[in-house]
């Protein structure tokens, strides 16, 4: 018989969030933050480097440099979002397929699971994946593990 003692040390489980410049992605990593107090987990953070997160003309001048202040500024959203919790969190960001850098980052942690959020349903937004792929749809189908898809936020009626 083992006492408390003689155990393995517990380690502490990571919730993998990914995270992008649409609005739904501050309401899931909301929705994570509460599932990662609730379960004594901790936040990993990844933000997939893409072409919004740069200046329209790559032919700016200072353009690798705003586009570096603009990734500076998604950290600074998270860390803003984050500030008030006393969840234990981490961030980072990838480049390459956000759907399968969020696997890669979920293998890396042995994260417990993924969040991701959802743009939401209708014609605008299946027009819009059209040119802008699901990220949850492409998360869901290159996992095994469990992934939390966080519909969007419900707009106030003042936003309709």
């Amino acid at each position: 018989m083992t006492s408390p003692n003689d155990r393995e040390p517990t380690v502490e489980p990571t919730l993998v969030v990914g995270y992008g410049r649409d609005p739904s992605s501050d309401h899931a990593l909301l929705v994570a933050t509460d599932f990662a107090r609730r379960l004594g987990a901790r936040l990993h953070v990844v933000h997939t480097v893409c072409l919004a997160d740069y200046p329209v003309d790559p032919d700016a001048w200072d353009w690798e440099e705003q586009g570096a202040a603009g990734l500076a500024e998604q950290r600074r959203s998270v860390a803003r979002l984050l500030g008030d919790t006393d969840v234990a969190w981490s961030y980072e960001d990838r480049r390459g397929d956000p759907a399968c850098e969020l696997a890669r980052a979920a293998a890396e942690h042995d994260a417990l699971l993924i969040v991701v959020g959802t743009r939401g349903e209708g014609l605008r937004r299946a027009l819009a994946r059209l040119v802008d792929p699901s990220v949850s749809h492409g998360v869901i189908q290159r996992q095994r593990r469990p992934v939390l898809v966080v519909p969007a936020h419900p707009r106030s009626e003042s936003e309709r």
